[in-house]
């Protein structure tokens, strides 16, 4: 059976601004600010947490189904997704807004000017799982990752009533959920993705101590950074696993959700807890090493030998023999997704 992940699918519009804006502002005049940027660069990114966590399934092989809801927008973003081997058929199509999207603006001194529009986005509390579930046969699991709030506790408690198995990942949504929206959520889950900050922010907001949030959910997994990821399940049996090493650090965003691609795909194929943790590691670091969330290939012999490196040759062989790794850059420059040579069209409009 497929697995199945919700959550926001968005675009991200990044500008660079060469001036600072400090030397535009008047601070007499502040209560009436009327002011246009002329801005050097525009880059258009691909991301969202479950489209990117469904795109690093796809890289490996694995197809999982996207549920999450988008505009009119979307086709281009769709194309992308599919030729990355993503199962777009259940995304929610809403004609009358545009997909979710988040505008950024940065000066000379790193300062920035944001806009989120969340559009689509707030519609994905329509969408029921458990009838997508019925209509694919069922689900190996669904993942319930940040999205509208409203929109995810109704996903875990359709999940609950229908029997299906569940993960929850509230990730970024945490700073705008209440202590019982995110108690609805995590109750019934069989697995909970956070980092070490969130599973703090996971105590004040439930007052929850940690074994009882582990006990709730059944098996917790919370990355910590450079010092790998924690697994630890609801009898205290606990496993850690060592971040691979980068080759160089360049941009974190989306680092969590590619963890949790390879997690998800390593324990779909059979893998163990400890090599599923490493291959998640492995596309995290190569998040870590590229700009944008949806930028980076998995090249089968680079990823052998990184992986024997860093966790010895038995894990890399392993983890090879579990997983189907199309070659990506092939399928996507088919979709005109990429150029042929490779390099990814990043910069091209998507609507």
């Amino acid at each position: 059976m497929p697995i199945a992940v919700a959550g926001s699918i968005a675009t991200d519009h990044l500008m660079q601004f060469p001036g600072r804006f400090s030397e535009q502002l008047l601070p007499d005049q502040l209560h009436r600010v009327s002011l246009s940027f002329l801005v050097d660069d525009l880059v258009i990114r691909r991301g969202g947490v479950a489209a990117n966590i469904c795109y690093g399934m796809g890289l490996l092989g694995v197809r999982p189904i996207l549920v999450g809801a988008v505009g009119a927008d979307f086709d281009p973003y769709r194309q992308w997704l599919v030729a990355a081997g993503v199962d777009c058929s259940h995304v929610l199509t809403c004609m009358d807004v545009q997909t979710a999207r988040f505008v950024c603006t940065t000066d000379a001194e790193m300062n920035q000017i944001a806009t989120f529009y969340a559009g689509a986005m707030a519609r994905s509390r329509e969408i029921d799982v458990a009838a997508l579930s019925e209509e694919v046969g069922g689900l190996d699991l669904l993942l319930i990752g940040a999205d509208d709030p409203d929109g995810m506790v109704r996903h875990s408690q359709n999940a609950r009533a229908a029997g299906i198995t569940f993960a929850a990942d509230p990730s970024q949504q945490l700073a705008r959920m209440d202590g019982p929206q995110v108690i609805e959520l995590l109750t019934g889950a069989s697995l909970l993705f956070t980092n070490d900050y969130e599973l703090g922010l996971l105590r004040s907001k439930t007052g929850w101590s940690t074994e009882k949030i582990t006990a709730t959910t059944g098996t917790r997994v919370t990355t910590l950074g450079a010092h790998g990821v924690e697994i630890v399940h609801a009898d205290g049996s606990t496993l850690k696993v060592a971040a691979l090493p980068e080759v160089e650090k360049v941009d974190p965003t989306g680092v969590g959700d590619a963890f949790r691609a390879g997690y998800l795909a390593g324990q779909h194929r059979g893998l163990s807890e400890e090599r599923s943790g490493q291959l998640g590691s492995y596309l995290a670091t190569l998040v870590l090493e590229t700009i944008g969330t949806q930028e980076y290939t998995v090249d089968p012999v680079t990823a052998q030998v990184r992986l024997a490196d860093g966790y010895g040759s038995d894990a890399a062989a392993e983890i090879a023999a579990a997983m189907t790794w199309p070659e990506p850059a092939v399928h996507l420059a088919e979709s005109g997704a990429v150029s042929t040579d490779g390099w990814y069209m990043n910069r091209s409009p998507l609507v």
